[in-house]
């Protein structure tokens, strides 16, 4: 689903000023573009969403636990033991891997490991610590993480329609009972709670100061309230994705969907 959702998302077709017009968006200096207001904040219906379900296989689950150890110690070389030598693949719009590479340097690349600010490290350790995993379509034995949670794709389409939205403006509760708060402390009034339902999450979340306010996270509720949850209380509904290969060796890191913008 998550595949089907990226291309419906990031598909867009204009044709002349008359289409930016309508999108909303302006042109800007450089040839870039003004995005659109954000849709208004309103009452939704309710989709239910149940999570994917943990991959058990022993060796995966003990390749993961060496995954978070090595992480944990940022230790690159003990990484590039973790990732396949050869045939590593990058996939956004087309397969961006560079053959004359090594997996790791590829992988590096995609989530931008060598960054001062450490996220690419970050990254590497939220992708450790995921359960779950589904088979690729396309490529049968290739398995990426996260797999995508049970949700009825008709439901999230009218939902979409009814709000103004896109899918990547929404995610899901790992599970229910999430306490959503007037503002971003931590001891802020609790103003509603989170079930097993899609939430939209609001374009500014991104500008919230994570070092002041701790619940970093801005929402819309079914209900129409808005108000701040944590960051890792909500799954983003599209995120990018590490993928995993079994060989005789064992399992590997094998490529990613997804990454920093090229």
């Amino acid at each position: 689903m998550r595949h089907l959702i990226i291309a419906a998302a990031t598909i867009l077709t204009f044709s002349g000023a008359s289409a930016l017009a309508q999108q909303g968006q302006v042109p800007l200096p450089g040839g870039g573009l003004k995005p659109p207001p954000p849709a208004p904040v309103k009452p939704y219906q309710q989709v239910a969403v149940t999570p994917p379900a943990p991959f058990n296989d022993p060796g995966f689950v003990a390749f993961r636990k060496q995954f978070a150890d090595v992480v944990a110690h940022k230790d690159r070389a003990a990484l590039a033991k973790l990732v396949v030598a050869q045939n590593f693949f990058w996939i956004q719009d087309k397969n961006l891997a560079d053959k004359r590479k090594s997996g790791v340097d590829n992988l590096a690349k995609a989530i931008d490991l060598d960054g001062k600010d450490g996220t690419g490290w970050e990254v590497l350790a939220s992708f450790a610590n995921e359960p779950s995993a589904a088979e690729q379509p396309q490529q049968k034995g290739v398995m990426c993480a996260p797999a995508d949670p049970a949700i009825d794709a008709k439901a999230l389409e009218v939902l979409s329609q009814a709000t103004g939205t896109d899918p990547s403006e929404w995610g899901y509760p790992s599970a229910g009972g999430v306490d959503v708060r007037a503002t971003a402390q931590p001891n802020a009034p609790v103003i509603d709670k989170l079930g097993m339902v899609l939430v939209r999450v609001l374009s500014d979340s991104t500008q919230q100061d994570e070092a002041r306010q701790p619940l970093a996270l801005h929402v819309a509720t079914p209900s129409g309230k808005t108000g701040y949850i944590e960051t890792e209380a909500l799954t983003p509904l599209v995120a990018d994705e590490i993928c995993y290969a079994k060989d005789a060796a064992g399992w590997k890191i094998a490529g990613y969907l997804g990454g920093v913008a090229q």
